[in-house]
């Protein structure tokens, strides 16, 4: 038997979906910042916009959670997806400064029905390729957000030069309405067992560590976020479109990464290489900082950035997969709520930080301290989860419970 999740029919329907609508998102993750830039002329204007986006997953991820383990899965993710391409129609709206407020609550709208779908989608993989594919579906579904950033990324800036916001929201809704009628074939889920009276995830170390990862992790990403726009136009004397192509070229060695761990999956010792994914992404993010001091060549960077991608999806799979196998299926959505949670907390801090600190500090410094939060979660990384792996072996070990259950365990810590 493969240990690729593409040998399960109704998880290629769900890949294609991604693909579809993650080239759309990227479209809008691309041409939303620049509008924004354009219409408020400030850095802190560029960091409320996407605080507006991670507002949503703050305050709705107990609800998100609680939906995505008592209704079915499937359902939670076609309702969200329909919701998300209606909530972008008043952008067409969207011409001047003074429509910055429609702008921004399109941003919570559009952020609020996402903070359903990704808990679900992340509770509802195992069940839908079995926990031995586990591994390989997570690294999918990051590939085919990486390939519908290859073509959204670059396409992102480029269609809002040539067709404007209204041409990226239409293409991001059609992307969105494609992608639900695949979600929609998917295949009933058996039922579930009962949800417990407390409806929270388990909180033991293994559940732990992952979040305490992704949160440190997502502080760093929130700084980026932010200061990656700047980084390019001031520090390197890029233009737009070059915005668009540094993000999009990422998906280069994300691919090849994705690719790799799609195919071999279960094969591959998830914990070591989540740890190496954190410290190789660091020492690729601080090198590429750093190394504006010596050249601002643009394909220096189209270079660094496609190889950056690769020990990206190592992290972000890894993490994913970690949290999967440490949460039952009864309370895994409430798992990735409080992933999602941290997540966005994380990237607060990160946006508020350089919202506050980039007209004070500089761009440069602030991308010192972001590689020295990456570092932290490296750290971090290192520590929790090889204590939590070896916890998991040795309460495994100890365990007389078959390998087909053992697979869908934390290993005995609760």
């Amino acid at each position: 038997m493969t240990s690729s999740a593409l040998a399960v029919p109704a998880f290629r329907r769900l890949w294609i979906a991604g693909l579809v609508s993650d080239a759309g998102d990227w479209l809008m993750f691309i041409a939303l910042p620049l509008v924004v830039l354009q219409l408020t002329g400030s850095a802190l204007g560029t960091s409320f916009a996407f605080l507006l986006e991670l507002a949503p997953p703050v305050l709705i991820a107990p609800l998100a959670g609680r939906v995505a383990d008592r209704l079915p899965r499937r359902l939670v993710m076609v309702v969200a997806m329909l919701a998300q391409a209606c909530s972008l129609l008043p952008l067409l709206a969207v011409h001047d400064r003074s429509d910055l407020p429609i702008l921004y609550g399109v941003i919570v709208a559009h952020a609020s029905f996402a903070a359903f779908f990704e808990p679900a989608k992340n509770a509802m993989l195992p069940a839908l390729v079995g926990p031995g594919r586990a591994v390989s579906a997570n690294a999918l579904v990051g590939l085919n957000n990486d390939l519908g950033r290859l073509a959204g990324g670059p396409l992102g800036g480029v269609l809002l030069a040539v067709a404007g916001l209204s041409g990226v929201v239409l293409v991001d809704i059609a992307t969105y309405l494609v992608a639900a009628s695949l979600v929609a074939t998917l295949p009933r889920e058996r039922a579930r067992p009962a949800v417990r009276p407390a409806g929270r995830p388990k909180s033991g170390p293994a559940v732990r560590a992952p979040i305490v990862v992704a949160f440190v992790a997502a502080v760093a990403q929130g700084l980026f976020l932010l200061l990656f726009v700047f980084f390019v136009t001031d520090i390197l004397g890029g233009a737009a479109a070059d915005v668009g192509v540094l993000r999009g070229v990422q998906a280069v060695g994300a691919i090849a990464a994705g690719v790799v761990l799609g195919m071999l999956g279960a094969r591959l010792d998830i914990v070591r290489l989540t740890i190496a994914g954190s410290i190789v992404f660091t020492v690729l993010t601080a090198l590429t900082w750093n190394l504006s001091f010596l050249t601002h060549a643009m394909p220096v960077y189209v270079v660094l950035f496609a190889i950056i991608g690769a020990p990206g999806v190592l992290l972000g799979a890894g993490l994913t997969s970690l949290l999967q196998q440490a949460s039952d299926d009864s309370r895994r959505g409430s798992a990735f709520a409080a992933f999602g949670l941290a997540q966005a907390i994380g990237q607060a801090l990160g946006l508020l930080a350089g919202g506050l600190l980039q007209s004070v500090s500089g761009t440069l410094p602030l991308l010192e301290a972001q590689a020295g939060t990456y570092a932290v979660a490296a750290m971090l990384a290192l520590i929790l989860l090889r204590t939590t792996g070896r916890r998991q072996n040795a309460s495994r070990s100890a365990s007389p419970v078959s390998a087909t259950s053992r697979s869908s365990s934390t290993g005995g810590i609760a």
